[in-house]
């Protein structure tokens, strides 16, 4: 639960470290650290606390903590363009989970991360897209292409910091036993 907590104010750190610096807004898009936040949420704290982490982040950020990114908070963020990519990050988190839980191998984590950043992507564009054309004022010639367009500025940093993510996850997971190993360990030794 600790950790999980940690997580969740990691989340709120990564939405908002690069805040200062307008340039890492693209057409309404901030540039975030959350993504490889997630990630490392699911893959190290497993689809059961990882999930709940970003869980906690968006109920924190909904109840009017200015956690998201850009400083931002309250229940109107729903209605935000980049509101997608909030709820995408409690998927990734469990995504990641699943899959790490199987095997802890570095390709599966890797594969892990991969997948996560996919669905970041599919979900907060998407997201992105129909809240331009339906409830947002989308710039001229705003289209689906574009959409995808500008999400491709962000990606190089996304997919480094997903192989990043994955050797960090590779390194902690094989110097610390997982929850399972611990408890297994402590039951043979009273037993003994």
């Amino acid at each position: 639960m600790i950790l999980a907590s940690l997580f969740a104010a990691l989340m709120g750190i990564g939405a908002n470290i690069t805040s200062l610096l307008p340039f890492f807004v693209i057409a309404g898009v901030p540039i975030t650290f959350q993504p490889v936040v997630s990630l490392l949420a699911g893959t190290l704290l497993g689809k059961k606390y990882g999930t709940l982490a970003m869980a906690l982040y968006l109920f924190i950020g909904l109840a009017g903590i200015p956690v998201f990114a850009r400083f931002s908070g309250g229940i109107s963020a729903i209605l935000s363009p980049t509101f997608g990519f909030l709820l995408a990050f409690i998927l990734v988190a469990w995504i990641a989970g699943v899959i790490t839980e199987k095997s802890k191998s570095f390709r599966s984590i890797l594969v892990a991360s991969l997948i996560g950043t996919v669905v970041v992507y599919i979900i907060g564009t998407n997201w992105l897209y129909l809240a331009y054309k339906f409830w947002f004022d989308a710039p001229e010639g705003f289209s689906y292409e574009m959409a995808w367009t500008i999400m491709m500025v962000p990606l190089p940093k996304d997919i480094a910091l997903s192989i990043l993510s994955t050797m960090i996850s590779y390194k902690v997971l094989r110097a610390f036993p997982t929850m399972e190993h611990s408890s297994t360990t402590i039951k043979h030794e009273v037993i003994r």
